[in-house]
């Protein structure tokens, strides 16, 4: 269990070090033992004894692709058992066969690997695999329910879900008692069995938790634990037609596993008296042991720019909103990743987000920020031109001898690393270079190319790694269009040359050699909201939808990309931080994402 080394923050103190540090000092889980007996799902974890210190858990719904909330979470349990000896188990919470797929189990097993942590845990000379699924415990929880049912704690209700959810109540008003909560255990028990029989159809019946339908929790009023589903389920196939409910199961799981410090999000902090209830009536029913479990919450990461709600994701999608899951203006991990943020940009955004229980918001910017940091010494540089036009170097022959002639160019792959060999290209009799770098009336402040006017000459600016230029004019098509920009190059002004500093500039602009420059496709992507949170107060998100977030351009790039291969990064000099992108990006064929620019410009 690792977290990326490169990027891992110090971690800072936060109220869940403080509980686990101070559990350990107590030994509060020092001699645990697993409830089950040898043969149960609780014995695949570490055995009777539980040799680690602590373990944390990270459960989620093979129902979707996972996000940077869950990103949050993933670096906050794996971290925190890897910094106390302790053990993270990843566990599918597969209680829900409609909206469950192998195709995310396999996405998120890929998105946590990817972010750099390891559901394996060493013990001495011992590595264990802490992967596990909720339905590798539906027997024991069975087994849980009849207990309970037995103990008079549980009864199956009959009533209609209109019937129940208009008799539970609401802040303002007290549930009302079904008319099946007075069954005798036996009968309840029966009712039970025939549910998992298959005897009843969907939405039949629910198997509920008799505990106060006067509470002021609304989570206490007689809780579902299960209801019925003829449904084909990924991993245990047709074995089952009731499915345990998800604030049912995840705490047995919990137990079952040896879980130390079960740490989820707010919003399910009213369901841990539920939880607390639970663990406890199953301890003295026997079944499970003590110490149990504890549930502690943490404000979710809420990040500007951005929504995670899945409903709304799977809209974007299915509306081909973007181009599926994988689209690098999603925040999914896999959308994240194919933009090409790196794990350690992800995991420093986490870490620098803090973990209270306040909330509140972090801003896009972060993530960008924390990119730029980690990349900057990593990145190769490189030049690239992303909205051409040709600048023709008008007296090279007569300098050079030949417009064939080139002149060799050098420059460092990144300044951090001098160790790496250093990237070669040409110069030629042209070039390309940005369009946005010429104005034919140049406004105040502009150090850039533009003709001569009047008395007044045209501009001087240095081509980066080459000559010094004096811009002379430029040609347009029929209708008025700038097609080429002309200039001279001055003698005797190369760079790294005696004669490099002889006359003054204020511009240096990037280039490309007509002669060797690579065609690339170059996918420029911004936030896909233009507001900072597009769904607050329930309005309609996609009204805030940016219609610029996707805007692909025909540029090229030097020479030294030729070799670039899929998830290679860049910084782009002038331009930003690029990744070929790990889909499409192909040899003859590159694709180049935008990750973020070299620096913040979306206030601007």
């Amino acid at each position: 269990m690792t977290a990326p080394a490169d990027a891992a923050p110090k971690p800072s103190s936060n109220f869940l070090r403080q509980i686990v540090e101070h559990d350990l000092a107590g030994g509060r889980y020092a001699q645990r033992r697993f409830a089950g007996t040898p043969g149960d799902a609780a014995h695949h974890a570490a055995g009777p004894l539980d040799p680690a210190k602590i373990r944390t858990r990270f459960p989620p719904e093979p129902n979707g692709y996972l996000h940077i909330g869950h990103a949050k979470s993933i670096t906050l349990n794996f971290g925190l058992a890897a910094e106390y000896g302790g053990a993270c188990h990843l566990r599918f919470d597969d209680t829900n066969p409609e909206k469950e797929e192998q195709e995310y189990v396999d996405a998120i097993l890929d998105a946590v690997t990817w972010l750099g942590f390891d559901w394996h845990a060493e013990f001495g000379e011992r590595r264990a695999s802490h992967l596990y699924y909720a339905s590798d415990y539906f027997d024991f929880m069975a087994r849980a329910a009849e207990a309970l049912i037995g103990a008079g704690l549980a009864y199956v209700d009959e009533q209609s879900a209109d019937e129940m959810r208009r008799h539970r109540g609401d802040f303002g008003h007290v549930g009302t008692d079904s008319a099946f909560r007075t069954r005798t255990p036996a009968e309840n028990l029966a009712r039970f069995r025939a549910m998992r029989a298959g005897e009843l159809p969907d939405g039949a019946a629910v198997l509920r938790a008799k505990l106060d339908m006067a509470s002021p929790n609304i989570n206490l009023r007689d809780p579902a634990l299960y209801r019925i589903k003829h449904a084909e389920h990924h991993n245990t196939g047709n074995t089952w037609c009731i499915y345990p409910m998800y604030a049912y199961a995840h705490p047995i799981e919990d137990a079952l596993e040896g879980i130390t410090h079960s740490i989820c999000t707010l919003e399910f902090e009213d369901q841990r008296p539920w939880y607390d209830w639970l663990l406890d009536t199953l301890c003295t029913l026997g079944l499970l042991a003590q110490p149990r479990p504890h549930q502690y919450e943490f404000a979710r990461l809420n990040v500007s720019y951005v929504i995670t709600s899945k409903r709304k994701l799977k809209q974007l999608v299915d509306e081909h909103i973007v181009d599926g899951w994988d689209d690098p203006r999603m925040p999914t991990i896999v959308g994240l990743r194919r933009r090409g943020y790196t794990p350690e940009a992800i995991c420093l955004l986490c870490e620098r987000a803090g973990t209270s229980k306040a909330g509140g918001w972090t801003d896009y910017a972060s993530l960008d920020a924390a990119l730029r940091e980690d990349l900057e010494g990593k990145a190769v540089r490189a030049m690239a031109v992303l909205d051409p036009v040709k600048l023709e170097l008008t007296n090279w022959a007569e300098l050079f001898g030949s417009v064939d002639f080139r002149e060799p160019c050098h420059a460092g792959a990144n300044p951090h690393r001098p160790e790496l060999a250093p990237r070669a290209f040409s110069l030629g009799s042209e070039v390309w270079i940005e369009r946005d770098d010429f104005a034919e009336v140049a406004p105040k402040g502009f150090f850039r190319l533009f003709p001569p006017s009047g008395a007044s000459p045209g501009s001087k600016v240095r081509l980066k790694y080459g000559y010094v230029i004096e811009c002379t004019g430029c040609a347009k098509d029929a209708g008025g269009a700038i097609t080429a920009v002309t200039a001279t190059i001055v003698p005797d002004t190369r760079s790294g040359t005696p004669g490099a500093d002889a006359v003054k500039v204020k511009g240096t602009i990037t280039w490309v050699g007509v002669h060797d420059a690579i065609a690339a496709e170059l996918r420029l992507y911004d936030r896909l909201f233009t507001e900072a949170q597009p769904d607050a107060g329930g309005r309609d998100f996609k009204a805030a939808l940016n219609p610029h977030s996707k805007t692909i351009a025909s540029g090229f790039v030097e020479p030294s990309l030729a070799s670039a291969r899929p998830d290679d990064k860049f910084q782009f000099e002038r331009h930003g931080y690029f990744v070929a992108d790990r889909v499409d990006h192909a040899a003859g064929r590159p694709v180049f994402n935008r990750i973020a620019g070299l620096k913040d410009s979306w206030a601007r």
